[in-house]
């Protein structure tokens, strides 16, 4: 028998799922399990923007579209983007994307080669690690450190920097731990990104879930002409999760190349889901609004009940909707007290160690949960270490 390919054996996937299948078996024993393991917003869709999506299956939008996206969707990209970020890109400069995630690769395929490195921050979304393996290239890892709130440092990312590198990836509001950077921080990271003559991909999916500091882009420097690329979607802020619908903006022979590459994995995004991405951009932009008020109230109640647990302490997180705490002083590592909890609390979380080796000691909390089941998940922890005797 063949063995399989070289790239086969580099797949790593989402450990996170590893987490929600093994919450799934407990629940499926009968278990009461509260979920904190997965990136989701727990609101529904905006039903004006699922109108428009049945509205266009019933009318037959249901066939082949161009892989770059339709007219409508990529025109309403580029209102949005003048509306937001101050500069109204070229058409050709937008990618419609089966969901934000595999920017991240048609991106990283489109610009750096095989042996190549990517500055990538340390603990990340795990895409980004298996992204980079899987197309042989090298992650330049920068650590993220709980002293500065979890922001990356571009002093860091300039010592990093060498011959190899080709491309800077940069996540703010950032998963896992919520930080988002500073205006100076985000204007060094593209100064950067010019002096050393790399490219710079932003990823900011949640851009428009901050709380009480505001959202910076570099995008506006070089309004995605030069050497930044967008990554963004209605996954969080829409709470279109299941929709899967991102978009890419950046230098128009960029972007043909990653359309190229859309093509001929997926074919094309379906078109019905590009009419609810119109609704969502042009629409009621309230419903953002909405969401981040209960976000706010979840987070609030969610650090302050992690702070009041023996062992554990918890920054306030600037955006997303997730928290991320030390667990240290308990006596486990992050892998440990993922388990306990799961096991003994029936509250499913990650290991900050998933997210990378400078995430260990650290747990990713997703408060897209109600306030009662945070409560009660808070609870449930307490009452799990103080069986320990955790002080």
């Amino acid at each position: 028998m063949k063995s399989m390919s070289d790239a086969a054996g580099r797949v790593e996937g989402q450990p996170m799922f590893k987490i929600l299948a093994r919450a799934n078996e407990l629940a499926g024993q009968g278990r009461s399990i509260l979920h904190f393991e997965i990136g989701e917003p727990d609101f529904e869709t905006p039903l004006h923007i699922a109108k428009a999506g049945v509205e266009a299956i019933k009318t037959g939008d249901t066939h082949y579209v161009p892989s770059m996206g339709i007219l409508e969707l990529r025109d309403s990209v580029c209102k949005y983007i003048e509306r937001e970020y101050g500069f109204r890109p070229k058409r050709e400069q937008v990618l419609i994307c089966p969901g934000a995630n595999p920017i991240i690769s048609y991106a990283m395929q489109a610009v750096v080669n095989p042996g190549e490195q990517v500055i990538v921050q340390d603990p990340g979304f795990p895409s980004y690690y298996s992204a980079m393996t899987f197309n042989n290239i090298v992650p330049n890892r920068v650590p993220v450190w709980e002293e500065n709130h979890f922001r990356m440092d571009p002093v860091d990312i300039k010592e990093r920097m060498n011959s190899q590198t080709r491309l800077i990836m940069m996540n703010s509001p950032q998963n896992p731990t919520g930080a988002v950077m500073t205006k100076e921080e985000v204007e060094s990271v593209y100064d950067i990104a010019q002096e050393e003559d790399v490219f710079l991909l932003s990823d900011e999916i949640y851009g428009k879930m901050t709380y009480d500091v505001p959202h910076h882009s570099p995008i506006h420097r070089d309004k995605c002409n030069e050497r930044t690329i967008l990554l963004n979607g209605f996954s969080k802020a829409y709470s279109m999760t299941g929709w899967r619908l991102g978009y890419a903006v950046g230098p128009a022979d960029i972007i043909e190349k990653m359309g190229l590459i859309l093509s001929t994995e997926v074919s094309c995004v379906p078109p019905f889901v590009q009419r609810a991405g119109i609704a969502a951009l042009e629409g009621d932009q309230g419903v953002i609004a909405e969401m981040m008020k209960h976000f706010r109230q979840r987070r609030d109640l969610i650090v302050e009940g992690l702070n009041s647990l023996p062992g554990v302490s918890c920054i306030v997180p600037g955006g997303a909707f997730y928290a991320f705490p030390n667990v240290k002083n308990t006596g486990m590592t992050d892998v440990e007290f993922t388990n306990f909890m799961l096991e003994e609390a029936g509250v499913a979380t990650c290991p900050g160690s998933y997210f990378g080796g400078n995430g260990a000691g650290f747990v990713r909390f997703s408060y897209a949960s109600s306030l009662e089941a945070i409560s009660e998940a808070i609870n449930r922890m307490r009452t799990a270490l103080e069986s320990r005797k955790v002080k």
